[in-house]
């Protein structure tokens, strides 16, 4: 967890500005518990209004900021808290349980989401002119950490809400704005997280290729020594990288994947549980059924049925990836 330096009282009063402007901008754009996309394409905002249980989700990499309320994410066994001083931040699609902690109806828990764009980081990486980024003693390096919130950091992200307000302006400037932000996290103290997975050709971008030949081949019978020769490892490499980054093994990630959409399947397309192995590349279907109750703690009609009884009128019981 960041350890974050006390601010002075006209950084305090300009963090306090921003937050609440940034409150009653998601406030009057969101209701209930819901999740809402933004005619800014990376840009998702979210509303709670009470605590909820973890939500099984694949975080695509981005920013997730709470302007109110508290959040957590759980990842291989760690948890992530997250509020109005820290925000979350992933390097890479990371399997994790989302959680709600604090919110009310009187005091929603609001934020957003910002995907974040890696050829951007890149692009700004081979400018040059950036500090190298400093390891710390307590970081894993896995793929997602918790940064401190910062004026600098707020007031883009500030700005880019703005742009909801005058939608004309939103393709010229939503892109200039965003690399901005992009910049200020490469400044952060969480720059060495975007340096290891936007570097070509370090272990980080390797890891982050394989990520991309899994959710594209997660039906196929997956041979660990092709896709260590596709990302140009070795297999004991890989194996290693990819745990230390994602907390799982590449076959514990596919099989992940695999149960997500064979839950997907179900829950929106009214696949019947057999139907939807067989789909995502399972082959025995009581082999599926062990492992879909593994992960999600119960049988899969018991909680397809579930979750449609939880959806009904809310709309969130899957929810936005890393809301």
């Amino acid at each position: 967890m960041p350890t974050q330096e006390p601010l002075g009282m006209q950084d305090a009063a300009m963090l306090n500005a921003l937050r609440e402007s940034m409150v009653e901008s998601i406030g009057r754009r969101t209701v209930g518990n819901t999740d809402s996309a933004t005619p800014i394409s990376s840009l998702f905002f979210f509303r709670r209004e009470t605590p909820m249980p973890p939500c099984i989700c694949l975080v695509e990499p981005s920013i997730v900021l709470v302007v109110q309320g508290e959040k957590q994410m759980l990842v291989g066994g760690e948890a992530y808290p997250y509020n109005i001083n820290r925000f979350l931040i992933t390097s890479l699609d990371i399997p994790a349980n989302s959680q709600i902690v604090t919110a009310s109806p009187d005091k929603p828990c609001l934020g957003l989401l910002l995907k974040l764009n890696l050829r951007t980081i890149a692009e700004l990486i081979a400018q040059g002119g950036l500090p190298l980024p400093v390891e710390r003693s307590n970081d894993k390096g896995i793929g997602i950490g918790l940064g401190a919130v910062t004026p600098a950091l707020l007031d883009p992200i500030k700005r880019l809400l703005d742009l909801l307000d005058e939608p004309g302006a939103i393709p010229v400037l939503a892109p200039l704005i965003e690399r901005e932000i992009h910049y200020r996290l490469l400044m952060s103290d969480q720059a060495t997280r975007l340096w290891q997975i936007a570097s070509v050709g370090s272990q980080g971008h390797r890891v982050a290729k394989a990520i991309d030949w899994l959710k594209m081949n997660y039906t196929a019978t997956l041979r660990i020594d092709d896709l260590a020769a596709h990302v140009q490892m070795s297999t004991s490499s890989l194996h290693q990288h990819f745990r230390q980054l994602t907390a799982m093994s590449p076959l514990q990630y596919q099989k992940w994947l695999r149960l997500n959409e064979a839950r997907r399947l179900m829950l929106n397309e009214d696949l019947d549980a057999a139907s939807a192995a067989f789909e995502v590349g399972y082959e025995s279907p009581s082999q599926f059924s062990r492992e879909y109750t593994r992960l999600f703690g119960a049988p899969p009609k018991r909680d397809v049925e579930e979750l449609r009884r939880k959806a009904d009128g809310t709309g969130y019981a899957q929810g936005m990836a890393g809301s």
